[in-house]
């Protein structure tokens, strides 16, 4: 897809204040000048990110170009044009330059396709046999290819009891292309079998919503999945599924009240935990684990009301709950998000509750 006009704009400008950068490193040795002289054109990125930036993730997808575009183009002039006169300086941006590169090159290519299998084992005294339950949110592609498959594949191999989607399964907003894929993806699922023995209960994301609301349970077509298109329980021998709607998986005053036997309720965002409900399993998706996760801080956008230390793995909450936010298969991909994933490789999750 060719890149938006605000995007080619940016790195415009970008350019222009990189070959400004260098002529003032031509011109002063290292030191406060230097540094004095470099940091307006730092802040006139910063500005033109925030300006032409359309919403959180356009500033992101902006300052990713900014970092690792034209940061590792400055590191690496510089160390070339004072490598011989300021040999520690040369040597020290090489290295940041190299690290910067190393890090778009893991970030872009190599973590939004490193699937980790995550799991989770719970106990619960109102099951009298262990249930596995497999969890996939937030496929999120807008291509299909061997990593999408693959996972699907991983997904129907470990033969859980049961399958919970936790929605944005396609991102695909061309109208021709989107049945294409579609298509591709219920043919799929069919040929891998994609069933269990109790049922396999999908919600709808944010991408169902943007694209096409009353259309994405054909995603499921023909297949034993059932597909909430409203707040429901389905009661099964000994426990029972509640699905919510988008709206409600927000609602951060959501009630839900309990039912006989384990109860599982399953929401695209984790919002609803903050609600009274009165379940023992709460899984959701939606966050991605933040995407980008950065040393000692974490995730800097997590797009949810919950706790920041909420929005991945596992949470144990008061009355015995148990809260499991999936990180998520795919990425972020429509509108102006930056593709890339650091230091929060996508996962897929099993659940395994063992009777008490």
């Amino acid at each position: 897809m060719f890149p938006e006009k605000s995007t080619i704009l940016y790195n415009l400008i970008m350019i222009a204040l990189d070959l400004a950068a260098l002529s003032i490193v031509r011109r002063h040795k290292p030191g406060r000048v230097a540094l004095a002289n470099l940091f307006p054109l730092a802040l006139a990125g910063i500005v033109a990110a925030v300006t032409l930036g359309k919403g959180i993730f356009g500033v992101l997808q902006m300052l990713s170009y900014g970092v690792f575009l034209h940061g590792f183009i400055v590191l690496t002039g510089i160390a070339l044009i004072w490598r011989r006169e300021f040999r520690g300086v040369a040597i020290a941006s090489a290295v940041l330059a190299f690290l910067l590169g190393a890090i778009a090159i893991d970030a872009i290519f190599i973590e939004p396709y490193w699937l980790e299998v995550s799991r989770v084992q719970l106990k619960s005294p109102k099951l009298e046999q262990p249930l596995k339950i497999a969890v996939v949110a937030d496929f999120q592609t807008n291509v299909w290819g061997e990593y999408q498959r693959d996972t699907l594949r991983k997904a129907v191999a470990e033969k859980a009891d049961m399958m919970l989607l936790a929605g944005d399964y396609l991102s695909q907003y061309n109208s021709k292309h989107q049945v294409v894929l579609r298509q591709q993806f219920n043919a799929f699922l069919k040929e891998i079998n994609f069933s269990a023995p109790l049922g396999v209960y999908a919600v709808s994301g944010d991408v169902e919503q943007y694209m096409e609301p009353q259309n994405w349970p054909e995603n499921f077509a023909g297949l034993p999945v059932t597909v909430f298109t409203e707040n429901k329980t389905i009661k099964l021998p000994g426990m029972c599924v509640t699905g919510l709607t988008l709206g409600a998986s927000r609602n951060a005053e959501l009630r839900v009240p309990e039912c006989d036997g384990f109860h599982i309720v399953l929401g695209h965002a984790p919002d609803f935990a903050l609600g009274d409900i009165r379940a023992d399993l709460l899984v959701a998706g939606h966050t991605h684990g933040g995407q980008v996760r950065l040393p000692f801080i974490g995730p800097i956008v997590t797009m949810s009301k919950v706790p920041r230390q909420w929005t991945a793995g596992v949470t144990e909450l008061p009355g015995n709950r148990t809260l499991v936010v999936s990180r998520g298969i795919g990425m972020k991909i429509g509108g102006y998000a930056p593709r890339l994933r650091f230091l929060c490789r996508p996962e897929l999750v099993f659940i395994e509750v063992l009777p008490a």
